[in-house]
């Protein structure tokens, strides 16, 4: 549904050029949240607006829907009636609501309808649709003012849903709500999936976001996806960063690891309510040291990861490692002792 190609942005301030996107190779398929996660800085911004065409792009392709946008005329500011139509696909939601205060809730709802000639019964009508959808049909008649935060972002996704859009972009929609408030937000998003088989493109600093509404997920650095794939194949894979910030057992090393094997468990699905560590030390008759361990539920599953200690080398522990392998876990060395206790 998504899919940007070889994508870099070049800003030119006093002959200076700074890079803020370098070749950034995305794909977000049709029906799915897909989150892109970094720190401040990263190019999360820049790439959501290039997507939109609010920024047009140094070099390579953007792709929605099946048209390249990069390939029509116009720019970020006099776009031409083929940019245009595409853009009406793409609905947009901003961290700072960007709401008319001069406006009632329904009159901003009705803004982008109004933009496109759409007569005023059917604007109205239109307008009480989406209010409702979004849980607000009792705010029609409010200003932005008298509205919470939270209120106000509902505001702007049912202004974003106005024309009908395949695709829902949100740049940093929450950062300025509290954690409840977060929450609701979400779920909307996740209910608006869902009904309306949107595809949600949504941008973060937040890795509480990711796990609670995304089914995939890129992670972006100086410009670049250093990783990206489902949340799922994410925790499958050892060496995931996002996995381990997804799920933080803190650094490998540190006390009590000399003189044993350290492991790490990932489990999801069926597995996850397993009692394998038990079965195991009572199979093999061995101590577990549980070091440390975090369980989330994604997508209404449950998975998590574990980091425990064996005694012995990893020689010693070869058996119970393809023990907990066969129960369908993924198993990671960290760190082994050698037969003298020294780490390897």
């Amino acid at each position: 549904m998504i899919t940007t190609t070889g994508l870099s942005k070049v800003y030119t301030s006093r002959g200076k050029e700074t890079a803020a996107l370098r070749g950034v190779d995305l794909h977000v398929r049709e029906g799915e949240v897909y989150g892109v996660v970094g720190t401040s800085g990263a190019g999360k911004s820049t790439l959501i607006r290039c997507v939109n065409m609010l920024e047009r792009p140094s070099s390579g392709t953007v792709t929605v829907d099946g048209v390249e946008l990069t390939a029509l005329r116009g720019s970020a500011h006099r776009a031409g009636r083929e940019l245009r139509e595409a853009r009406r696909r793409i609905g947009m939601v901003f961290q700072h609501f960007n709401l008319l205060s001069s406006r009632t809730v329904q009159e901003n709802v009705e803004l982008p309808l109004e933009i496109t000639g759409l007569d005023r019964a059917a604007r109205r009508r239109k307008a009480a649709e989406l209010l409702e959808l979004v849980g607000l049909a009792d705010k029609a008649r409010n200003y932005p003012s008298q509205l919470s935060g939270g209120q106000k972002q509902r505001v702007g996704i049912a202004r974003a849903l106005a024309g009908d859009p395949k695709v829902l972009l949100s740049d940093e929609a929450t950062s300025a709500l509290d954690p409840e408030t977060t929450r609701s937000v979400l779920e909307l998003l996740r209910t608006l999936n869902q009904e309306l088989g949107l595809t949600v493109l949504l941008i973060t600093h937040e890795m509480d976001v990711v796990k609670s509404v995304c089914d995939s997920a890129a992670l972006m650095r100086d410009g670049r996806i250093v990783e990206s794939g489902t949340l799922t194949d994410l925790l499958a894979t050892g060496e995931s960063e996002l996995a381990r910030e997804l799920f933080p057992l803190g650094a490998p090393g540190g006390s009590g690891y000399s003189d044993g094997t350290v492991l790490e468990i990932t489990f999801q699905g069926d597995s996850s309510g397993q009692p394998f560590i038990s079965q195991l030390a009572r199979t093999y008759q061995i101590d577990i040291n549980i070091l440390g361990a975090a369980v989330e539920t994604i997508g209404g599953r449950q998975v998590g990861r574990m980091r425990v200690q064996l005694p012995g080398t990893h020689q010693d522990n070869v058996v119970p490692i393809g023990y907990l392998r066969e129960q369908g876990l993924q198993v990671d060395v960290v760190t082994t002792a050698h037969r003298t206790g020294a780490l390897a």
